[in-house]
């Protein structure tokens, strides 16, 4: 006989990992489907040369006392069991530009934000109080974020452009482009990119930064130890592929890649929305969502070098680079050829266990358009289905990574001495493992004009099919933890998750 489990999760996201653990507490029996050898989605992470690197969590915000993520991960269960180690608090992101020998911060804490800006922009201070005053009211205009539901926001905040406020903000050039200047961590776009993208990405950074020693994945074994606790079913190597109905057209089960059936009375797709349409089948959902999820853009690639460094050479510095070839180019760094490419990108490093003065790994991410490896993108290569890409897909990686190499040399000269060996990853080792459409970093790109378009409901049309994870909602550790919540709430109302959440305020 069939276990039929009051609730299925495909994909064990962190999404995914957080809705099966909030709806587990309930009393509700779940089970986990995973196709991958690793648990997490963004969260995983890989060894090499004996050393943790990170896919896509490089950092976290908002980890303080009493900060959101912080109640979020209490009320979870795993805030005591993190291993943290806290950034420069007076630059845990440094911007910087060719040509310009000054390193410009984002500090924590709203005041010392300010406080470090306006050493190089004096006259500006006024301005960067304004900014972060605007930044802390739309994220308060969301009412999730402060973990208990209130009113909903005004529609009107969805219209806001992100470049076009930050622009308004001060008439300094330079001062624009520093404000903007970790739009990697929401692939921003001039045109179309909103203040509330912006606001909620940077935002809980601002308040507080810390790095994860022994890399993210220990949130996702945090999670995974509590979801045991609540005899969760998590099965990894287990690739979802049709969606099964019964007689009624009521979503009853799922079938897997290995031909096995899960039953469930209630489903949530921690996957990519376009897979879930896709496993349902289209004529399950109006004609003019499936248009509008078709019509959706991808937020663009990565391409990532993995630099094992040799012992003592690189002096460890505990923030990142945010590093650009102009104060003008913030805003079009997705618009590149092959002799520009790499001249911007986002620099990270990781202290030795043995002499942390000193740095034993350095990661670095640069924009990369999908077509470049489409070519490819008939292949497919993990731990748990490896296969080779071919020789041409090799040389490919090894050109890509020595142009990314010489533009690192120009910020740490003699780079190439202190490098031991050298790993890379492409967007379709972000599709292959993450799952993204064409590989996208964020999900899919919000538009100001028309921002209503990429805002989904947790539910769908199919009525006991629920959504949730960066495609649906908003990207990050906090934005998809608090999406999490938000299709919980579908689930078991609103109250009940606001009465839970009371506990950790």
């Amino acid at each position: 006989m069939t276990k039929t489990f009051d609730i299925l999760v495909i994909g064990s996201g962190l999404g995914g990992l957080v809705s099966a653990l909030v709806l587990a507490k309930e009393g509700k029996s779940v089970c986990i489907l995973e196709k991958n050898n690793q648990f997490g989605g963004n969260l995983q992470t890989f060894s090499r040369n004996k050393l943790i690197f990170d896919t896509g969590v490089h950092y976290l915000g908002g980890l303080s006392e009493g900060q959101n993520l912080c109640k979020y991960f209490t009320f979870l269960g795993i805030m005591q069991g993190l291993k943290l180690k806290k950034m420069n608090e007076n630059g845990f992101d440094i911007i910087t530009f060719d040509g310009d020998n000054i390193e410009y911060p984002h500090a924590q804490g709203y005041e010392n934000f300010v406080e470090q800006l306006s050493k190089i922009f004096p006259e500006e201070k006024e301005n960067l109080q304004r900014y972060v005053q605007e930044i802390q009211r739309v994220c308060n205009e969301f009412p999730r974020y402060n973990l208990v539901s209130g009113n909903r926001y005004n529609d009107e905040l969805l219209y806001i452009n992100a470049k076009d406020y930050i622009d308004s903000v001060t008439q300094n050039k330079k001062l624009q482009s520093v404000l903007s200047g970790t739009n990697y961590l929401y692939a921003g776009v001039a045109e179309k990119t909103p203040l509330y993208v912006h606001a909620l990405t940077v935002n809980s950074y601002i308040q507080s930064a810390y790095r994860c020693i022994d890399g993210g994945s220990q949130i996702t074994k945090l999670l995974i130890r509590e979801l045991r606790k609540y005899n969760v079913e998590i099965h990894k190597h287990t690739e979802v592929t049709e969606f099964c109905f019964d007689e009624n057209n009521e979503l009853t089960a799922v079938k897997t890649k290995n031909n096995k059936k899960y039953s469930a009375k209630q489903f949530i797709s921690n996957i990519e929305i376009r897979n879930t349409i896709r496993f349902a089948g289209e004529d399950k959902f109006k004609k003019s969502f499936v248009n509008r999820v078709h019509d959706l853009k991808p937020t663009i690639a990565c391409f990532s070098v993995y630099l094992v460094l040799k012992p003592e050479k690189i002096k460890y510095f505990n923030h990142n680079f945010y590093h650009f070839k102009s104060s003008d180019s913030i805003w079009n760094t997705a618009n590149y050829d092959e002799d520009s490419w790499a001249n911007s990108y986002m620099l990270s490093c990781t202290a030795s266990k043995k002499n942390p003065e000193f740095a034993e790994s350095l990661t670095a991410i640069a924009y990369m358009n999908y077509d470049e490896i489409e070519q490819w993108e008939n292949t497919s290569n993990t731990v748990a289905d490896k296969h080779e890409r071919g020789e041409d897909y090799e040389n490919f990686k090894n050109r890509k990574a020595e142009l990314f190499i010489r533009q690192l040399e120009k910020k740490i000269p003699n780079l190439r001495s202190c490098i031991q060996e050298i790993y890379t990853s492409t967007p379709l080792s972000y599709r292959d493992y993450i799952g993204g459409y064409k590989a996208n970093m964020y999900g899919y790109e919000k538009d100001s004009h028309n921002p209503l378009k990429t805002i989904f409901s947790p539910k769908t049309k199919i009525p006991n099919l629920f959504v949730t994870g960066q495609t649906v909602n908003m990207h990050g550790i906090l934005g998809v933890t608090i999406g999490a919540f938000v299709t919980c709430s579908e689930i078991l109302g609103k109250e009940v998750i606001d009465k839970r959440l009371q506990s950790v305020l």
